[in-house]
């Protein structure tokens, strides 16, 4: 059944509805049986002064959360594609799984030519009736399976929204069923720099400290809701680089210079070759966890990214490689890259990718509100530190609604000019984090 549409669209926290989210929270805490359910991810502690409350998840039947992946790889590839056009000189990194989230909690409120647009660009599986909710919490879960000895990983999604705005109720329902998503109040309307230290604190905590400020109040002030998702990861490589042998080399930037970096050395690293590419696959302990490095065929350019099928060609190769003796000695550059500010904005990106509508008074998110009207802002900020031990990383994306080691190997691979960098779970697919390094020198 639809929403009511009865009325025009509110383009303003003026126009509020005046039922209480309080009154939902109180009525969820009243009736714990209906609103428990038994989502994918714990609810992280109620934060003091911040009322939150949670839709009934259902159980749904299993699914194959890996089109899922493949969904999220090929939306990270277009993403980066569109972003390194606008920033073709700088180092970028962020997280397709949490912009992903972020966007798919958006689209959950979704309805009509809004809903299709928001489809076509996050390349979501096709889904009849109650397959996508099956496939969205069969991805959550999967996400969750990652953490192991030598891999902390933790993800936190949520649906903050004005007091005088309560969400649908099965909006609550489909948010808590697809990403284990509960709602918070936060005072858009009445006091922006209050909601901007409620969601700026919960996302620092998210992130253990490595995304300390997502949001800003001048963005929240004319805001219904913001939907949010942040990953935090720190793991340990499954064959650490030793530091006795990271020595400084020189890596050629886009436009010819050289520039000196640390570069780590190691050898017996699985390797492929596709389409002129050159891949490298560096596990993490555990096994459940990859990053492939990727260097682009020589004189590619700073933006070159691999066709969807490239990829999965190599991913497949380098799994084919498994035991075999046709390994590579590999340099890599030590990097720490963090993407923050107005380069994390992503609505001129996904503008370009076609998701413009959603911004415009003709987007359709009645699904979420009644009185929803369209996207005001999407920013996303990540870190990503590569050193011998491994990979410290965090990514946050916040969407913004308005009302209405060894023996030297013969092959040698070295990552001496720009690249790519992708964290991705092995068995789904799952893209956690993907970056272009353009300078390793520049941070």
């Amino acid at each position: 059944m639809e929403p009511d549409r009865r009325g025009g669209r509110p383009t303003g926290m003026r126009h509020r509805i005046s039922a209480s989210l309080a009154v939902l929270a109180a009525g969820c805490l009243a009736a714990a049986a209906g609103c428990a359910g038994t989502p994918p991810r714990e609810a992280g502690p109620a934060r003091p002064g911040v009322v939150e409350a949670r839709g009934v998840a259902a159980v749904e039947p299993a699914a194959d959360p890996r089109p899922f992946g493949s969904a999220d790889t090929a939306f990270g590839l277009d993403v980066m594609r569109a972003w390194c056009a606008q920033h073709p000189q700088q180092n970028l990194v962020f997280s397709p799984s949490t912009l992903a989230t972020a966007l798919g909690m958006a689209y959950l409120g979704a309805r009509g030519t809004t809903a299709q647009a928001m489809a076509r660009v996050l390349h979501l599986p096709a889904a009849g009736d109650g397959s996508l909710a099956a496939g969205l919490q069969a991805r959550s879960a999967a996400l969750t399976r990652l953490a192991g000895p030598g891999v902390t990983l933790a993800a936190s999604d949520q649906v903050w929204a004005d007091p005088s705005l309560p969400p649908l109720r099965r909006y609550l329902d489909a948010v808590a069923t697809g990403y284990a998503a509960g709602v918070a109040q936060a005072p858009f309307g009445t006091d922006p720099q209050r909601a901007a230290d409620e969601i700026n604190q919960a996302i620092s905590a998210a992130t253990r400290g490595q995304i300390p400020k997502l949001v800003t109040p001048d963005m929240l002030s004319d805001v219904g809701w913001v939907l949010t998702a942040a990953l935090y990861l720190n793991a340990a490589w499954a064959r650490p680089f030793d530091p006795a042998q990271t020595q400084p080399g020189a890596f050629t930037l886009a436009g010819g210079r050289p520039v000196s970096v640390p570069f780590m050395n190691g050898a017996g690293f699985r390797f492929a070759t596709v389409a002129g590419w050159s891949a490298v696959s560096l596990p993490y302990r555990g096994g459940k966890l990859t990053m492939t490095a990727l260097l682009p065929p020589a004189g590619a350019g700073g933006c070159a990214l691999p066709a969807p099928a490239a990829l999965r060609a190599i991913a497949g190769d380098l799994r084919g490689s498994q035991g075999s003796l046709d390994t590579a000695l590999v340099s890599l550059p030590r990097v720490s890259l963090r993407t923050d500010g107005l380069s994390g904005d992503m609505k001129p990106v996904l503008a370009r990718l076609g998701m413009g509508v959603a911004f415009t008074g003709q987007a359709d998110f009645t699904s979420l509100s009644p009185k929803a009207c369209c996207l005001a802002f999407v920013r996303q900020a990540a870190t990503l530190r590569v050193g011998e031990k491994g990979t410290v990383a965090a990514a946050a994306a916040a969407v913004g609604v308005t009302p209405t080691s060894a023996e030297v190997a013969p092959h040698r691979i070295v990552f001496d000019r720009p690249f790519l960098m992708l964290v991705s779970a092995t068995s789904t697919g799952e893209p956690l984090f993907l970056a272009k390094v353009a300078d390793p020198a520049a941070g």
